[in-house]
């Protein structure tokens, strides 16, 4: 033990004196033994001189380029001893080795992002510095790095590494990212070559992390945000076949359009997603799982607004059969109001960009001088079975209505008199749902009203009215038309609500899979609408 302990203090003492020489030597390119000892006592059994030479490779590392490999391979070494000690020494010591020689960066940096995998909080805590500092010295060659574990690096150490990129990097991207433009552009592109296998997580961190970019800000061109729509779209997989099944790719194109949303609003274009839906969703819209129906309906609703004029052409007839199945013939019948609100607000929308449709549809006649307007051809059949659903849900909706005001008020003397904390909360609930179900109900209300009003006018132009019955409400409707932005907005910010609360997801892997579609790894979205 005694010759171990001498041993181990002479080793010390020696890399101390060569050192003390390297630092004495005006050309320290003639001690290149010194530097080989040095590096050689990596490959020795002494803990302190181990730790020793960590920090003695790099101070000498620029003066001898021929052994620089060999500098680096043993500062790799050390990162894998045992000792943590001698780990946080080496990890503390690697972006020392890229002060004067940056061609090391990406490789040290790619070794640093494998580390972070580590449990030992001070060895972690070392790399997250010494991985700020090469970010520091080298923000384009240290991002690339990463990137590369996110698209193709192991699935733990990809894990660490997105963490690590959320928690440490993208708060501060206004400081790292210089040039601003020139990086921003860089990082857009490492984003998309990485997105061939996320979760919708973390599809979501990181078109979160582009939006908040100045190329995609306020005033940029149309282009710069139809980019952001192509790699929304590139996840909702809209080439793909549709298969009815298959949840997780219904999944993940409500969740995409959801997220597109915003981008419509900007100027992008909807056509790629409105397309696909009434291509392939619509017609087995029955098919559907029940929980999946109003999200695509709420999708659908708020995005119709941007829908060019031949999105809705081709658009409309399909929500025109989902109205007619959804609004009750007979007065009996009790209407699902979250879907026809939706319903009716698509329909608003869709008919005013494509009005020569509307009469073979409906027999709401709209003279715009063009063969596709079909006023020759007989529709009043149309005409006849659509009014009455409008009159049988205008009934249903207003009885639900006086149904759900006398509820409210049930409710309300029932929470008066409830004596306890659970009592309170389950009243509470049924409020909340009695409140939200108004809410359907009276939107509901007021667009049936304005449909009529279209219906009626466009008889009245084609010919005398049909009967005398609607004329009050006629009346109401050229009145309650000066308010139409107010219901639409009042629709659009609950059906946005809704998605918020629809579309938040669970960010876990559950299963890992694509829903056999053999996707990259098969990383699955895991979005779960409840």
């Amino acid at each position: 033990m005694a010759s171990d302990t001498s041993a181990d203090a002479a080793e010390v003492d020696r890399l101390y004196e060569f050192g003390e020489r390297l630092n004495e030597a005006k050309d320290k390119s003639e001690h290149v033994s010194d530097y080989e000892g040095i590096i050689a006592a990596v490959e020795g059994h002494c803990v302190k001189a181990k730790q020793l030479a960590a920090q003695l490779i790099p101070r000498f590392f620029k003066f001898f380029p021929g052994l620089s490999s060999r500098a680096v391979t043993a500062l790799f070494d050390l990162v894998e001893e045992d000792d943590l000690g001698i780990r946080v020494q080496a990890i503390r010591s690697l972006p020392l080795l890229c002060k004067d020689t940056p061609e090391y960066v990406s490789k040290i940096v790619d070794v640093l992002g494998q580390l972070l995998t580590s449990e030992e909080n001070v060895e972690r805590d070392a790399v997250h510095k010494a991985l700020m500092s090469l970010l520091r010295q080298d923000v384009k060659a240290s991002l690339t790095a990463l990137f590369r574990h996110v698209e193709i690096g192991m699935e733990n150490v990809r894990e660490k590494v997105i963490c690590f990129l959320k928690d440490k990097v993208f708060p501060i991207k206004a400081e790292l990212l210089r040039p601003q433009v020139e990086m921003e552009r860089h990082v857009t592109n490492l984003v998309k070559k990485s997105l061939q296998d996320v979760t919708g997580a973390e599809f979501k961190l990181f078109m979160d992390f582009l939006r908040s970019f100045s190329i995609f800000g306020v005033g940029v061109p149309p282009e710069h945000i139809q980019e952001l729509i192509e790699i929304i779209e590139g996840q909702a997989d809209l080439d793909a076949q549709f298969n009815v099944e298959d949840i997780d790719h219904i999944d993940r194109l409500i969740s995409c359009m959801c997220m597109a949303l915003p981008f419509f609003a900007r100027g992008a274009s909807s056509s790629k997603f409105l397309s696909y839906i009434n291509k392939h969703i619509l017609p087995v819209f029955d098919k559907l799982p029940e929980e999946r129906k109003l999200d695509l309906l709420k999708n659908v609703a708020v995005s119709s607004p941007y829908a060019t004029a031949q999105d809705s052409r081709q658009l409309l007839p399909s929500i025109v059969t989902l109205l007619k199945k959804y609004m009750p013939r007979r007065k009996t019948e009790g209407p699902k109001y979250d879907y026809l609100e939706c319903l009716f607000f698509s329909f608003h929308h869709l008919a005013h960009k494509t009005p020569n449709s509307t009469n073979s549809l409906c027999g709401y006649k709209i003279v715009t001088g063009q063969p596709s307007d079909r006023l020759g051809e007989d529709f009043s059949e149309n005409y006849k079975d659509f009014t009455e659903r409008l009159s049988s849900t205008e009934e249903v909706v207003r009885n639900v209505i006086k149904k759900l005001t006398q509820g409210m008020a049930d409710h309300n003397k029932a929470l008066s008199v409830a004596k306890t904390e659970e009592e309170k909360a389950n009243i509470k609930t049924e409020q909340q749902k009695t409140t939200m179900a108004l809410h359907n109900c009276n939107n509901i209300l007021a667009m049936t009203q304005i449909v009529f009003g279209y219906l009626d006018r466009s008889k009245r132009k084609a010919a005398a009215p049909v009967n005398g019955s609607r004329s009050s409400t006629s009346a109401t409707v050229d009145k309650k038309a000066r308010g139409v932005g107010i219901v639409q907005s009042q629709l659009v910010n609950r059906a946005l609500e809704g998605l918020s609360r629809g579309g938040g997801g669970r960010s876990g892997r559950a299963g890992r899979g694509w829903g056999g579609r053999g996707r990259g790894r098969g990383r699955g979205w895991g979005w779960g609408f409840r």
